[in-house]
């Protein structure tokens, strides 16, 4: 693509919004260095100033891929970088305002969105208006979504929302995936939970919460806080679960019995582990055994 500007603006019916997640525009823009921004040709539809910034109706997510300059918004209070390898999400009603720096200039994919996923995944915590920004570098997957997305939006041959959609919420898989993980290889987090995952992948029967903190040197309180942070569970929990997943391997797998299979994954409590199972797989062992082996009919 070597247009300064390419943008398409796109009409959403309702049967789109019932996919759960559909797209109003998207679009690149090239900024050069000294150019004026907004430039004269800035989507008249968006009508904006950096200086009064502007409130949008729907979500964007864009793209910084060459330059930098800053954002600020209502929520952060005051103006943050963004670089080369930035996203950064609007959120309909929430003020706004960003500029590429006057040196640099930058490149910026955009793709405006709206629709129940979006809102859940915010409802849910994934993404914040406190935390608008995200460091995710340059891949060229990213890249690629945004052209797709384009070329698509060009045609609109039928059906074409839907397949928007799911270029935008394989978009917010990325930005969430990258920035998290980015953050965590900064602070050597990630090697940590990974040495701490291979430890109760070895030793699940038998392994503590605890023991697993002492093996990486560790105090408990900050070894759990980083592994719930991480994978989302607290040490106990995952080991819980790994303990269980590997019950129903052997379950499904083997023909042992279900007490012998229970000891074997370290379940002291036979009446305990039965009780568990059927509150997290939702049935006894084994009708999840006749289930899993064919046998059910």
């Amino acid at each position: 693509m070597e247009d300064s500007l390419h943008l398409k603006y796109l009409v959403v019916s309702p049967l789109d919004l019932k996919w759960g997640l559909a797209v109003n525009s998207v679009g690149f823009q090239e900024i050069g260095a000294g150019m004026p921004y907004p430039p004269a040709n800035h989507p008249s539809r968006y009508i904006f100033s950096e200086e009064k910034g502007r409130i949008l109706g729907e979500y964007q997510l864009l793209y910084i891929t060459r330059g930098k300059g800053m954002f600020t918004s209502a929520s952060l209070g005051h103006w943050v970088p963004v670089t080369r390898g930035s996203m950064f999400l609007l959120f309909p009603g929430e003020w706004h305002s960003y500029r590429p720096d006057k040196d640099t200039g930058w490149r910026e994919y955009w793709i405006g969105f709206q629709g129940p996923v979006i809102d859940s995944r915010v409802e849910n915590g994934f993404f914040t208006k406190e935390k608008p920004v995200f460091d995710v570098g340059i891949h060229s997957e990213v890249v690629e979504l945004y052209e797709n997305a384009i070329q698509i939006a060009s045609g609109q041959e039928s059906g074409f929302q839907p397949l928007l959609g799911s270029i935008v919420v394989h978009l917010l898989g990325l930005c969430y995936y990258y920035a998290r993980n980015r953050a965590f290889r900064a602070s050597d987090a990630g090697d940590l939970i990974s040495r701490a995952k291979l430890l109760i992948d070895g030793q699940f029967r038998t392994i503590g919460p605890e023991q697993v903190a002492e093996s990486l040197c560790m105090g408990y309180s900050n070894f759990r806080k980083l592994f719930k942070e991480y994978t989302g569970l607290s040490p106990a929990k995952y080991i819980q679960e790994v303990r269980f997943s590997k019950t129903k391997e052997a379950l499904t797998n083997s023909d042992r019995s279900i007490k012998e299979i229970a000891y074997d994954m370290g379940f002291d409590n036979y009446e305990y582990f039965f009780t568990a199972f059927r509150r997290l797989a939702g049935m006894t062992p084994a009708e999840y055994r006749a289930i899993t082996q064919g046998r059910s009919r």
